[in-house]
């Protein structure tokens, strides 16, 4: 004698299962697929101001590299100092909704001054270039602290 009763149908347990995962997939495959399209549309403007930022942010890691690794002298840091005074030009294009805050304006300007006056006398020692360094990051915190979200 069996204990099984003919007449039960058997569970739509494991139908739901695979459904339930099926929708996972499918939804997680749409949501990459509308976060692509999202990304696609983004123009060179849009993608600008972080784009400087990075690449600001990689010369001054490489210039503390270089200080670290007591390479200072003038050929080694000026090809930095150099990018980041060329970039601190794009300041304003980078972020055209600031362009008529005067704290922004203070900021870049005093950026770009910072950078003159490392390129004006370039660092020769690690001590001068840590001046420099501490110079630039004073005059980028003070934009940070007053814009970045």
């Amino acid at each position: 004698m069996s204990n099984v009763d003919p007449n039960r149908r058997p569970s739509a347990f494991g139908r739901y299962v695979f459904m339930l995962l099926l929708g996972l997939v499918l939804g997680a495959m749409a949501v990459v697929m509308l976060m692509r399209t999202w990304e696609g549309r983004k123009t060179s403007q849009d993608r600008l101001p972080h784009a400087l930022m990075h690449v600001q942010a990689w010369h001054v890691d490489q210039l503390k590299a270089d200080m670290a690794q007591n390479r200072c002298n003038a050929t080694d840091v000026l090809p930095h100092l150099q990018a980041l005074r060329t970039t601190a030009n794009d300041l304003e294009a980078a972020f055209p909704d600031l362009r008529d805050d005067q704290r922004f304006n203070a900021a870049s300007t005093a950026m770009r001054a910072a950078m003159d006056k490392a390129m004006a006398s370039p660092p020769l020692t690690c001590e001068g270039l840590g001046a420099a360094i501490k110079q630039t990051g004073e005059t980028c915190k003070g934009c940070h602290q007053d814009f970045r979200t």
